[in-house]
């Protein structure tokens, strides 16, 4: 009798500890729901300064060949975006190209990207290159 009182009483401290464990878990999952129900208005304020700074900084990278202290012709730059914010023709204006220039903008605090520096790198080490593309005839003949 005693073998069969010691597993009936091993069979409620399992049943114990398992409703413990499934109260615990349930109350663990209520207190993160309220943690990220509470922080949900902090998260969104700052997704929308977040968003508002990276509209702000592309609404000033295309207007920046308007402002007073750009240093090239606004009618010389051509707006990239990606990876590089501008190419300046310089002396497209008087119909005769002397340079092309790579110009990056930023405001505030901004760095360069992995990519933009990359890029500069390039840039500095001059491995540009020149290449044209033809069409193939086939492609642009009229029927």
């Amino acid at each position: 009798m005693a073998f069969l009182e010691l597993i009936g009483f091993a069979i409620l401290i399992l049943i114990i500890l398992l409703i413990g464990y499934f109260i615990g878990k349930k109350a663990g999952i209520g207190k993160a729901n309220r943690e990220w129900e509470n922080n949900v208005p902090n998260i969104r304020e700052d997704a929308i300064k977040k968003s508002r700074a990276v509209l702000g900084g592309q609404f000033s990278e295309q207007l920046a060949p308007y402002l007073p202290d750009f240093p090239y012709s606004p009618t010389e730059a051509r707006f990239i975006g990606k990876p590089i914010d501008f190419i300046i023709f310089e002396g497209m204006d008087n119909k005769e190209i002397t340079a092309v220039k790579f110009v990056e903008v930023k405001s505030g605090k901004a760095s360069l990207s992995t990519h933009e520096r990359k890029l500069k790198d390039v840039i500095i080490n001059k491995n540009i290159s020149w290449e044209e593309y033809r069409i193939p005839e086939n492609l642009t003949k009229k029927l």
